[in-house]
């Protein structure tokens, strides 16, 4: 059976879809969608309006080699949206990423807003032509004119430089400063000069990186998170209001304990929506919380405090009875109604897809979403929230063909609690054709298989005659706070034990081959790869990807140290370390990693894999060969993002996998060289 995952060209074409915005009459819908680029080295996304009444074929509004993402209508009715493409006045110059306005009418969008240190979003408010930009400045820039100036000297000079006094230095895959992120209020939108830039938080400095900002829906209330610094290089982040007018700001919920973010202000202004994120420690595991904050003065109100599960506010109901949002919840993340009154929960999706960036009708009786699962990618789709009927719109892509089924599992953890898995079985699996098999362990570890990732397919493995087993072990979201409690700081137990009670269970189907079935995982996943390595040989390769090894040398060289020291004591890292087992592994192993990871640094790799070398029941012969091997990214963050190099991922796993598992040999992509 030929679909687009038998082949990984074909794999990586599929089109893509992100984000989602709703104009201020419910009738018009403007997703993302990213495709590859003519030389298929890189995805651009262009814009795409999908017919909220599913009468007419979506249709793209946008096309640059540049791309354009970020889109936010004004309440006028006008698309904007942020772009590199060129300034048709302007005939040279570098390119920086700038925001444009799409007339409501149609029509050629035109340039509102460039900068020398770029545009990186947009926000808008619901009832008034309202805008702020968030952009970089260099921290010592009094005004735009100065800050160009600034940068103009850094880039002749040939400057790389950044000094820093504060921490964190990097994140993710970016090393922080010299610039800074900004709020910029925009004002006199509509005259020919162009819009004022005004900085809101101009105090704020490096405390809105990362952060999530809302509008009241006058527009004369922003809300936004803030980072502020701690004692020895931890950070805690706060809840602000800013009046937009006079810019004055208003700190409205700060703990030790808790770490605080805007949702949405109800359609009167009278309340905010606040997510709580319970700040770990060796003892605490996460907890996430719905708050309900009354903005004239007062305490904030814990919402469904009974419902044993994590909301994400999204919206509210027209009349200010109940607030929209979404949950990890047994495998997917349904759409629900939280009653602000009673706190009490109504489940409006019933399928065990994972809604995201929900968009409520002005009438509020219907919603729209991204939905996704492992049958099929992100689509856009209607939502009846009265009935849960769910309807498909036209989308600009249709959903690619399968090469297998879908199904959901349970087993029993070593304490009796059920681990529920979904299991992806490729055509052709039964007990007279038994398959092998490949067990994939997420990451986070707080987290979840319960939506389409093009990461980690199960497909392309399917395609190629693999089952995949994708388990929620402890530490899963979705499954009440108790399954992220019994993991808690005890990762080489709790997750291990889950993850071999459903391996077990996965080789005692007699569609399965239980003599030929490999282990691979990423981030924690890759943790939890490198453990199992250490404690049992039952598997036949385990891949292992952007993976933690040394857990002391971990904890103070990522980008986010302060959580780390939180999370693990001493004790808990020597206990829980898989490099003090490496002198157990028995399995060939595959190390993959990207020297910009940040969060998981190249120097795990790089020690696992002369570990492994040098220490492991499988080391280097007299002449350097090894069984084991490492792929290398020289300019890959904690994921492989480039479409070549997906290529490559795929392909390599692929081949080692085939090797170890199947006793076979691959061709390994020819871009290698080898």
């Amino acid at each position: 059976m030929t679909t687009p995952f038998s082949s990984l060209d074909d794999f990586v074409a599929l089109p893509r879809l992100s984000g989602l915005v709703l104009n201020r009459e419910g009738t018009r819908l403007v997703t993302s969608v990213a495709t590859l680029n003519p030389k298929k080295t890189a995805y651009q996304s262009a814009l795409w309006e999908v017919d909220p009444t599913g009468s007419r074929p979506a249709h793209r509004l946008t096309r640059s080699s540049a791309g354009e993402s970020g889109a936010a209508f004004l309440a006028s009715g006008d698309l904007l949206f942020t772009s590199s493409r060129p300034d048709p006045d302007d005939d040279g110059g570098e390119k920086r990423p700038a925001l444009w306005r799409l007339p409501a009418e149609g029509g050629e969008a035109s340039l509102l807003l460039t900068r020398e240190g770029g545009v990186s979003g947009v926000l808008t408010a619901d009832a008034a032509d309202v805008v702020m930009a968030t952009a970089d400045s260099l921290a010592g820039s009094a005004n735009e004119e100065d800050d160009a100036e600034r940068h103009k000297a850094r880039k002749e000079a040939g400057v790389a430089a950044i000094l820093h006094s504060g921490y964190p230095v990097r994140y993710w895959d970016a090393d922080l400063g010299p610039d800074e992120p900004r709020y910029f209020g925009l004002t006199d939108l509509h005259t020919d000069d162009g819009p004022t830039l005004d900085d809101l938080i101009p105090s704020a400095r490096s405390g809105l990186r990362d952060a999530h900002a809302v509008f009241s829906p006058d527009g004369s209330a922003l809300f936004t998170s803030l980072t502020v610094p701690e004692e020895r290089g931890s950070q805690r982040t706060v809840l602000v209001r800013v009046d937009v007018a006079t810019k004055e700001q208003t700190v409205l919920l700060d703990d030790r304990e808790n770490d605080y973010s805007p949702g949405p202000v109800s359609p009167d202004g009278r309340y905010l929506a606040v997510t709580r994120d319970r700040r770990t420690t060796a003892e605490l595991a996460p907890q996430t919380s719905l708050l309900l904050l009354p903005l004239d003065g007062g305490e904030p109100t814990h919402l469904a405090a009974d419902w044993d599960r994590w909301p994400s506010p999204a919206g509210w109901l027209p009349d200010g009875s109940a607030i929209v949002a979404t949950a990890d919840d047994d495998g997917g993340a349904p759409v629900v109604v939280i009653d602000i009154t009673t706190g009490a929960v109504r489940r409006v999706t019933q399928d065990a897809a994972a809604y995201s960036e929900v968009q409520l009708s002005p009438d509020g009786t219907t919603a729209f979403a991204l939905r996704s699962s492992y049958l099929f990618p992100a689509e856009v789709v209607r939502i009846d929230l009265s009935t849960g009927a769910t309807e498909r719109l036209r989308n600009p892509s249709e959903r690619p063909e399968l090469p297998g089924s879908l199904e959901r599992v349970e087993s029993v953890g070593e304490d009796g609690h059920p681990v529920k898995s979904w299991l992806v079985l490729p055509e052709g699996a039964s007990a007279d054709a038994p398959v092998p098999a490949l067990l994939w362990i997420h990451g986070g570890p707080i987290g979840s298989w319960n939506a389409w990732t093009w990461r980690w397919s199960p497909w392309i493995m399917a395609a190629r005659g693999y089952a995949v087993l994708l388990p929620d072990p402890a530490l899963s979201t979705g499954y009440g706070q108790r399954m992220v409690d019994r993991g808690w700081g005890s990762w080489g137990s709790a997750a291990y034990t889950d993850l071999m009670a459903a391996t077990d269970d996965l080789v005692a189907r007699d569609d399965i081959d239980q003599t030929r079935v490999a282990a691979m995982g990423g981030s924690f996943g890759g943790y939890m790869a490198n453990w199992v390595a250490g404690h049992t040989d039952r598997f036949a390769a385990i891949v292992t990807h952007a993976s933690l090894w040394a857990l002391d040398q971990f904890g103070g060289t990522t980008d986010a140290a302060y959580y780390w020291a939180r999370e693990m004591t001493p004790e808990a890292m020597r206990e829980n370390s898989p490099h003090s087992h490496v002198e157990n592994i028995r399995t060939p192993m595959l190390v993959i990693h990207g020297d910009k990871d940040y969060r998981v640094p190249i120097g795990e790799g790089l020690r696992l894999w002369y570990d492994l070398l040098s220490a492991s029941q499988l080391p280097a012969d007299d002449d350097g060969h090894t069984p084991h091997r490492f792929l290398y990214f020289p300019d890959e963050n904690h994921w492989i993002l480039k479409p070549q190099h997906a290529r490559i991922w795929y392909g390599v796993v692929e081949a080692f996998l085939a090797a170890n598992v199947l006793g076979e040999e691959r061709e390994l992509p020819p871009e290698l060289g080898l």
